[in-house]
């Protein structure tokens, strides 16, 4: 009996005790909690306080942001792509991406939640259940972006992912073209003839980067080669490919990860990079200035991507958008893998 009163003890307390023990309503005390007072006289507001802090009741969070008008929650959602093999919120693009986030949105007094999903529908229940403010998502594709716009009004920004046509939704994308526009033409200027591009499909941003690669590269010789996404299939595939490597004198790779994996297989199986292969990535997630060699890369502003990010995202909410879509520049950094 003891240890059961005592238990009760240490039981949350809750609004109905609070209405309870003084005589009240539990939306009237409800109402104070959440700071709807103008119909609740001062006296009733004090005592209602008072005995909130004496009990020390604990509010709950959801519950205080989903009675307000604006929750002041911000979504970030990421795509649990198979690429990512169970570990999405582990990739480091990924895990960069939602540093620079969280930091804009605490700046603008707000809170973030992520979650990760496969399908558009997730998102849109997950965001409905949480009376989100606004949403942020991350690697999805075009027919996604419209099956979220024509089916919930919650505004949102498109940070990572090819979107096409951008009416009703913001989209902060990188010159992916360019990016590998720039490479091409930096390795052609170091005298390669016969180059690879790595990468495991061949449509939206990686087609932009690969695109851009060969043109950026011509009037040379370019190759595609493309991977699968599971680890040991992909070093399987590269075991198989291997007269492949030795043919070419460079490799290009649509994101810094295969460009990592790549150069990892060739220097366990005996080349030396750069000497016998020139390697680049794409992204410059801090990893590649960590690896030996360091990555010769293509860097985007992660910092000014998340600011236009949330800025859009308030734009969208006060039907004030200007540019919908918006391109970032992007900067090949030479290190040593090239």
């Amino acid at each position: 009996m003891a240890f059961e009163s005592n238990m009760k003890d240490k039981q949350r307390v809750t609004i109905s005790d609070i209405a309870e023990e003084l005589g009240l309503s539990t939306a009237t005390v409800s109402n104070v909690i959440h700071g709807k007072t103008k119909k609740i006289s001062d006296e009733t507001v004090k005592r209602v306080q008072a005995l909130l802090e004496e009990r020390q009741y604990i509010p709950s969070m959801a519950g205080i942001l989903l009675a307000q008008n604006s929750s002041k929650i911000i979504g970030v959602f990421v795509n649990d792509h198979e690429k990512y093999e169970g570990h999405t919120l582990d990739d480091v693009f990924i895990a960069s991406s939602l540093n620079y986030l969280s930091t804009e949105i605490e700046n603008h007094g707000q809170f973030m939640m992520v979650k990760k999903a496969k399908k558009p529908e997730e998102i849109l229940q997950f965001a409905s259940m949480w009376n989100m403010d606004g949403l942020v998502v991350i690697g999805f594709c075009d027919q996604d972006y419209m099956y979220l716009r024509n089916h919930m009004r919650i505004p949102f920004v498109v940070y990572d992912g090819y979107c096409e046509n951008p009416e009703r939704i913001a989209n902060i994308s990188i010159d992916n073209f360019d990016g590998g526009f720039q490479v091409g033409e930096y390795f052609k200027k170091k005298g390669h003839q016969h180059v690879l591009c790595v990468s495991d499909n061949e449509i939206c941003v990686d087609l932009e980067r690969m695109e851009g690669f060969e043109k950026g590269f011509a009037p040379g010789y370019t190759e595609r080669m493309i991977i699968p996404m599971c680890k040991e299939e992909r070093w399987e595939f590269f075991r198989k490919e291997i007269k492949r490597f030795r043919q070419v004198s460079a490799i290009f790779a649509v994101s810094d990860y295969y460009a990592m994996d790549v150069m990892h297989f060739l220097m366990e199986n005996g080349f030396s990079v750069p000497k016998d292969i020139a390697i680049a990535g794409f992204d410059d997630i801090p990893l590649c200035e960590m690896v030996v060699p360091t990555l010769t890369t293509v860097k985007q502003d992660g910092a000014l991507r998340a600011k236009l990010a949330i800025e859009k995202l308030q734009e969208l909410k006060e039907n004030k958008i200007s540019e919908p879509c918006v391109t970032l520049p992007v900067t090949l950094v030479e290190r040593e893998s090239t």
